[in-house]
């Protein structure tokens, strides 16, 4: 346990002198270059479970429905046509069905949490979900500097709406949103935290799928539940201030230990093995998610 909440630390520290180095990142990079011979997957299991859990007490019920209900509808066809599409590019391209799920759930919801928390109801390969982390990464960080020079000439509500529907990390998401504003800033990370709100019904439904063919993993994993089930705390209003923002701490904590844990057990060689078509993947599913929520802004009258 020690080992990953170091890990954590370092890479939070490197977080705090370098915002734009999401600590998330930085903790698998670690994890990958720091040789540790101790087998984590149990406790990387339960730190992960642990922070998506905290991760429902930043998002209140009151805080989506202030987004209005077009950008609702955009979040949520956004979010399923990256998914789904992406699906489908990876059977066209022949990547790996582990791979093209990785990718598809981390570039459609939330990066690497949402990895690690649909491989804990899916049979994919360690190397399929670290090289969906390398991925969802490399092209997250390159939206950042993508999203707000594209969207130059647009409002500062409308790139903060489309920088947290089409990029991948939540600490991406602020670097992308910042150059409009603070304002911009702050209905971004609502649009983002909405769309994480989807990991649930989407891990339950490939859990369910998975429950048709060999072991079966539960439909809604209770971790899953539990993110619900914080989300509705929040939204009653009743925890104080320091309470949320202790919250929120200890989810980046959380989370980034499961990242160092996840890191440690990568090995690049085969990691290296999706090659070009991984690198494929990665920018076509950049490029649906971000033309995705552009186009359903626009249509739904969210602009």
């Amino acid at each position: 346990m020690w080992v990953v909440l170091t890990g954590a630390a370092v890479a939070l520290a490197i977080n705090y002198f370098v915002p734009v180095l999401s600590a998330l990142t930085v903790a698998v990079l670690l994890g990958v270059a720091v040789p540790v011979h101790a087998d984590l997957k149990q406790v990387t299991r339960r730190f992960l479970r642990a922070g998506v859990v905290l991760l429902g007490l930043q998002l209140s019920l009151s805080e989506v429905t202030s987004l209005g209900f077009g950008t609702v509808i955009a979040v949520v066809v956004t979010v399923l046509t990256a998914f789904f599409g992406t699906l489908g590019l990876a059977r066209l391209l022949g990547v790996s069905r582990g791979l093209g799920l990785m990718v598809a759930t981390g570039f459609s919801i939330c990066g690497a949490s949402a990895i690690v928390a649909m491989d804990s109801v899916a049979r994919t390969d360690k190397e399929d979900v670290a090289a969906g982390v390398t991925l969802v990464t490399l092209y997250g960080t390159l939206a950042i500097g993508l999203v707000p020079l594209i969207g130059s000439g647009m409002g500062s509500e409308f790139l903060g709406k489309w920088a947290g529907l089409s990029v991948h990390e939540v600490a991406q998401v602020v670097a992308a949103a910042s150059p409009a504003g603070a304002a911009a800033v702050g209905i971004a990370v609502v649009v983002k935290l909405t769309r994480v709100v989807l990991l649930a019904p989407i891990v339950a439904g490939v859990g369910f799928f998975q429950r048709q063919d060999g072991p079966k993993p539960p439909v809604v994993p209770l971790f899953v539940a539990g993110f619900l089930v914080m989300i509705l705390v929040r939204s009653t209003g009743i925890l104080p201030p320091v309470v949320l923002d202790g919250a929120k701490l200890g989810t980046t904590v959380l989370l980034a230990a499961a990242m160092f844990g996840l890191g440690t057990t990568v090995r690049l060689r085969q990691v290296l093995r999706s090659g070009r078509k991984g690198l494929v993947l990665g920018a076509l599913s950049t490029a649906l998610v971000g033309a995705a929520a552009f186009g359903t802004l626009l249509l739904s009258g969210a602009a």
